[in-house]
């Protein structure tokens, strides 16, 4: 009896925890929710949800669900997509987000990979101190190094240029934590073995710890990738032409060109939004624990 009812006690407590993060879980939702909902809205929907009238003299919970359904476009319609693709220049800014975040998912993962796998495998004088050196920089906000890194880029000559909006990115304090650590998970006999074959310290990174660590890969690639497509504050300051602008500024000059005509700003920002989930969809099933040890037998 004393343990049927601590099992319903159980239960119940089990309960109310997936009630209250369903809760949180909706209420983090709400607004990328109305923001989807908002796009597809045709002209004869409420923007802004309101509540029932006090002639329906309707309950709290009918008040709710009242309230819940104008979340949901009555009329949708794709033409706030079409609108914004035909009046903007969408596809160029679509393109060039597009190349920036490729470029600078490929460059940071090569340059963290190569500065991780020596901190991780090798032995040298300061090895520890460097790292920690890396590491400190996490610590430091963008803001501060942002005025050192625009007169740099354009001492180099990559103002207005694509290699100027990934020129910060192309390396990350923590991307090379983040590999570091999972280099010093890969088995030595792996590598051991790799040194009799007569593989070389590259050879052995490429054909023996990129492959091992592809869970750390596809993560700082999902990371660098979501962080460089989203990316607003130095594109604006090292961009001054439109042909070079990414969707985040696309996005944020919307708010100019359409005045407060919030389905179309809606339909743009989905539209820079709608790449970064589907490449996390894309890439989510790369991330599964390392088989670097499959290659051990006990």
């Amino acid at each position: 009896m004393v343990l049927q009812q601590h099992r319903s006690l159980r239960g119940l407590y089990r309960g109310a925890v997936y009630l209250l993060l369903l809760g949180i879980a909706l209420v983090m939702l709400l607004p990328l929710l109305w923001l989807v909902s908002t796009a597809f809205k045709g002209p004869l929907d409420n923007i802004f949800p309101v509540s029932a009238s006090k002639e329906l003299a309707l309950s709290p919970l009918e008040n709710i669900v009242f309230f819940c359904k104008q979340l949901f476009p009555h009329h949708p319609t794709w033409n706030n997509f079409v609108t914004v693709w035909q009046q903007q220049p969408f596809g160029q800014y679509f393109v060039n987000s597009l190349l920036v975040s490729s470029l600078t998912v490929t460059l940071n993962v090569l340059f963290s990979s190569l500065a991780a796998y020596p901190l991780a495998r090798l032995d040298f004088a300061g090895k520890e101190f460097i790292f920690a050196v890396v590491i400190s920089t996490i610590m430091i906000p963008f803001q501060i190094v942002m005025i050192p890194l625009y007169v740099l880029a354009v001492e180099l000559g990559l103002k207005n240029t694509y290699l100027g909006v990934i020129f910060p990115a192309i390396a990350s304090a923590f991307g090379i934590f983040l590999l570091r650590q999972a280099f010093q998970g890969v088995p030595k006999e792996l590598e051991e073995a790799a040194r009799i074959d007569g593989c070389s310290e590259l050879g052995i990174w490429w054909h023996i710890m990129l492959p091992s660590v592809r869970p750390a890969l596809v993560t700082l690639a999902i990371f660098v990738f979501i962080g460089a497509w989203g990316e607003f504050l130095w594109p604006l300051i090292i961009l001054d032409q439109p042909e070079y602008y990414t969707l985040p500024l696309a996005v944020s000059n919307l708010f100019s060109a359409f005045g407060l005509n919030w389905r179309l700003i809606a339909a743009g920002s989905v539209i820079s939004v709608a790449p970064v989930v589907l490449f996390f969809v894309i890439m989510q099933r790369y991330i599964v624990p390392s088989e670097a040890a499959s290659g051990l037998k006990g």
